[in-house]
């Protein structure tokens, strides 16, 4: 698949020579612009884009910042999630503080689709050195964006699983509409040219590879995929591996094969919130 170039100078973020955190520190004028961004309207949705071309045109390449308490690499130019970190400091706050509410100090968190690591990192700073974070990318590029995030924060609690999780284990096909490297998302049909084969694992088999006898809180973003991989763990794992909590992405159920959200529901899940993007569950 096409992988996006960094300008010349710029080393790529799965490049053993990446410079090291703080390389890429915002110059003052892109500082101005961000910080211009976070406290306006125009760091909502819309704006995030024209706000990435101007901070690229004034020093093209990533920036290293602080997001919630962590420190990130953030290719902004070529996904919708690192931009909306950058220019957004509420960027998912509610489910943030919804998993933090349902995470003890020490707990267990599992990440499905964990991208760059924007709720990753921010749970691995809540459960402590004590606790455990999964977080499960399957994307090449971002995976190694990730990673660099991971050891820029010195997140040694938060293990990285380089695989989708899906029904089965094996291999599944993903690919990447457009430009936004955070939509990769899994080929049900037939798949473009620009499709690459990642391994797939089940949701159980991760964590018990993780060693992991409970969850507390689980998030999962997999652009539609996301009833494939909870429905067969809820129906082949025991409930004492069950999340207490889940939030889960529903902009993409129309996708779906089987609702999962009404299968936990059935299961003793109860719906008790939900954003523009989210819906959140608990076990009760």
């Amino acid at each position: 698949m096409t992988i996006p170039i960094p300008p010349p100078g710029i080393a790529a973020a799965n490049d053993p020579a990446s410079p090291p955190f703080g390389a890429f520190a915002p110059t003052s004028a892109q500082s101005a612009i961000i910080r211009l961004a976070q406290r306006t309207r125009l760091k909502r949705g819309a704006f995030r884009p024209m706000l990435s071309r101007l901070v690229n045109l004034l020093r093209a390449g990533p920036v290293d910042v602080a997001y919630q308490g962590a420190s990130f690499r953030f290719y902004h130019q070529a996904s919708a999630t690192e931009r909306g970190a950058l220019f957004n400091p509420d960027y998912n706050l509610e489910e943030l503080a919804f998993l933090r509410e349902q995470t003890p100090t020490g707990g267990v968190f599992v990440d499905i689709g964990a991208n760059v690591g924007t709720y990753a990192m921010v749970l691995a700073r809540h459960v402590g050195a004590q606790g455990k974070v999964i977080a499960v990318e399957p994307h090449p590029v971002t995976q190694a964006r990730l990673a660099f995030n991971l050891a820029a924060s010195g997140a040694t609690q938060v293990a990285l699983v380089a695989a989708a999780a899906g029904p089965s284990d094996g291999e599944l096909m993903i690919e990447t509409d457009g430009d936004n490297l955070g939509a990769s998302h899994i080929v049900s049909g037939t798949s473009s040219g620009s499709a690459i084969k990642v391994p797939s694992l089940r949701l159980q088999r991760i964590l018990g590879d993780a060693g992991v006898s409970h969850v507390d809180a689980l998030k999962i973003d997999v652009e539609g995929f996301e009833d494939r991989v909870l429905t067969t763990f809820f129906r082949q794992a025991p409930p004492s591996l069950w999340p207490r909590a889940v939030v889960i992405e529903h902009l993409s159920r129309n996708e779906w094969q089987d609702d999962c959200i009404a299968d936990m529901r059935a299961r003793g899940y109860a719906e008790i919130g939900k954003t523009r993007s989210n819906t959140f569950l608990v076990k009760l």
